[in-house]
């Protein structure tokens, strides 16, 4: 019997809970899986070490694998279908470009014969990757409101983002070995470094973002019938494309500066979950691919650890090993690369 779409979506939260929980049992401290789940109810039980590495370290990682993974598969469905191209993904503005280039002139900047920062603090890092991606979007949203052309502004936000990819690259050819290989930790992308209070921060930011995309449900799905039909339609083309830019940079900007640029997450989970929920539409696509996104983050953070190792893998890498096979079925099966 065929499922509709709504039965299907259940498959998804079984899905989430089920990873999340697998999520929090791993580490490199073995802890028994009866005694996680009791001190997930909270119960402290016999050892506080085990409750302490549970709830400030376990369990701040698994949230942040949740909010990363859902922020940026949702900032990559709007970009997907603003674009309507299905290699869109939610960087493709060039905002982690922008940060990447802010992170890089902390970790470099003796190259410009200035040292802005000794020994920067996490919450440098952050500030630096939220400011570069603040001037980027800022550059972005000038440019669209000068242009009508959705394929233009692609075009132009690629070229941002490569611009600001050369620079770094300079900055690295010319940086001592161990100021690039601090610039190199970083875009590996990390889930595990959050505390509590920088996990609120997050939170916020991100909920904003998530809340105004479900806003835009109605204008996105005439945005997927094209701008023309679109306008014929009363959408207000211009001021729904600068919201629709503005929720994807909350989305993406907040993550990249909390945990580094993540790739393949924002391209790949919306067609995945196109595949098990064969609808265009966002009422339903946005809750769907907010738990798909989460889901394969969490799955994703499960095999950078290597279960039964003592070696994490660096979440970049991952990400990429199971969304670059995503992105080839995408260009082999279709005749040509638009949603």
């Amino acid at each position: 019997m065929e499922f509709s779409a709504r039965k299907r979506w259940i498959v998804l939260p079984l899905l989430l809970v089920t990873l999340f929980v697998i999520n929090i049992s791993l580490g490199s401290v073995l802890i028994p899986f009866g005694t996680v789940l009791s001190i997930l109810t909270g119960n402290q039980g016999t050892n506080p070490i085990w409750f302490d590495i549970i709830w400030d370290f376990r369990m701040t990682k698994a949230l942040t694998c949740v909010l990363a993974g859902a922020s940026l598969s949702i900032g990559g469905l709007l970009m997907q279908t603003l674009f309507r191209n299905a290699l869109a993904g939610p960087d493709v503005l060039g905002l982690s470009s922008g940060a990447s280039l802010a992170v890089s002139l902390i970790f470099m900047s003796q190259v410009t014969g200035l040292q802005l920062i000794s020994s920067p603090s996490p919450w440098t890092i952050v500030i630096a990757a939220s400011i570069g991606c603040g001037l980027v979007f800022v550059i972005v949203l000038a440019i669209s409101s000068r242009l009508n052309d959705n394929t233009s502004l692609l075009i132009i936000g690629l070229m941002i983002g490569a611009t600001a990819s050369s620079i770094v690259s300079v900055l690295e050819y010319l940086s001592k070995a161990e100021d690039q290989q601090s610039f190199l930790l970083w875009t590996f992308g990390s889930l595990g470094g959050l505390n509590w209070n920088e996990l609120l921060v997050l939170t916020v930011a991100l909920a904003i973002a998530m809340l105004l995309s479900f806003t835009l449900t109605k204008p996105l799905n005439v945005w997927f019938m094209g701008e023309n039909y679109s306008r014929s339609m009363g959408v207000n083309t211009k001021r729904s494309r600068v919201f629709i830019i503005l929720a994807a940079s909350l989305l993406t900007g907040a993550v990249t500066a909390f945990c580094g640029p993540i790739a393949f997450v924002g391209l790949a989970v919306p067609h995945l979950t196109r595949l098990l929920i064969k609808t265009n539409n966002h009422r339903v696509l946005i809750p769907a691919v907010t738990v798909a996104g989460a889901a394969l983050m969490l799955f994703c953070d499960i095999v950078a650890q290597l279960p039964g190792s003592s070696y994490v893998l660096p979440i970049n890498a991952i990400t990429a090993l199971i969304g670059a096979p995503v992105v080839i079925s995408i260009i082999v099966r279709a005749k040509r690369i638009s949603v």
